[in-house]
């Protein structure tokens, strides 16, 4: 009689049937990766979700330093209806922000085309990124020193061709596109990189198919280029424009919220109402109020540009 050596017992599952080693493998992967994304999960919880939900309770609420949060409804809602301040600060807002995106996004396509088109040297692309290593505070001081209308190297080059000194921060006129125009020069070369590495991706036999039918340059930039952009120009535009809606560095260090509150934007005075008069509760229902403008019109902005969707097919 021949005998058959069975295999050695492996590990079973519940139907006494030994589990597959792949399957083993598997869920030692998953218990190693929980074990290191646990303290980046626990991280976002305490620092991210939590805080949250609670600006969410604290919305319903009147609640300061001095006493313990009161549930109050939607009152704080409706004072906000009938807040003239917070429009105010909300159109405010809205004029940065176009400034801003309008500025910012012409400008870095320039500088990615041209990047693209004369030179590809790692060395200009981190002379480009460098403003956007600078800390924001940083930033806005120097400029609020540049800018000044007394003795900024700005208007002192102004005054060689005649023109009269601006005050750039302290003219309700001009206050917010040199906020604006503080930002958008931070940011661009950063925003231009992005752009760049979209060129990138686009084939080369597209340009030459368009060179060999006769294209114009500019013709290929807008029949052909820019189409082919759209994918990474639509996450430039929603990540601009919720970088934009919170503006905040800038405004607190050169102007807080002035002339004639002519640069309050929503987050100043969400932190006024916060921080300065101690109305939490309020302030909590602006935060959650920006939030939703923030998820629509990001959500609106995917759906209309067609985010999911390619022209090179």
């Amino acid at each position: 009689m021949t005998t058959t050596n069975a295999p050695p017992e492996t590990a079973r599952s519940h139907g006494g049937q030994a589990a597959p080693p792949g399957k083993r493998r598997s869920l030692g992967d998953l218990k190693v990766a929980m074990i290191f994304l646990a303290p980046a999960t626990l991280g976002f919880v305490v620092f991210y979700i939590w805080p949250t939900l609670r600006g969410a309770y604290l919305s319903f609420t009147e609640y300061s330093l001095l006493s313990a949060p009161k549930f109050n409804g939607l009152a704080n809602y409706e004072r906000m209806i009938h807040d003239s301040f917070f429009w105010n600060a909300l159109v405010v807002t809205v004029e940065y922000v176009v400034i801003n995106i309008g500025l910012q996004t012409v400008l870095a396509v320039g500088i990615a085309m041209l990047m693209y088109r004369l030179t590809k040297s790692i060395t200009v692309r981190a002379i480009i990124l460098a403003p956007y290593l600078v800390a924001n505070v940083v930033v806005a001081l120097v400029w609020y020193w540049m800018l000044d209308v007394q003795v900024g190297v700005v208007n002192t080059f102004l005054s060689w061709f005649g023109v009269d000194p601006v005050a750039f921060f302290g003219d309700s006129h001009w206050a917010i596109p040199t906020v604006a125009g503080i930002n958008v020069w931070r940011h661009m070369g950063y925003t231009a990189l992005l752009v760049f590495a979209g060129l990138q991706t686009i084939p080369s036999y597209v340009y030459e198919a368009a060179e060999v039918d006769g294209s114009t340059e500019w013709k290929t930039f807008w029949r052909i280029t820019l189409p082919l952009l759209r994918p990474v120009l639509v996450m430039v535009l929603v990540v601009t424009m919720i970088g934009s809606f919170q503006i905040f560095d800038t405004v607190a260090v050169t102007t807080q919220g002035g002339p004639i509150n002519a640069t309050r934007v929503i987050y100043y005075y969400i932190y006024e109402r916060a921080f300065t008069r101690f109305d939490f509760g309020y302030a909590s229902a602006m935060a959650l109020v920006l939030f939703a403008i923030l998820a629509v019109v990001s959500l609106v902005q995917l759906k209309l540009l067609r985010a999911r969707e390619s022209d090179l097919g």
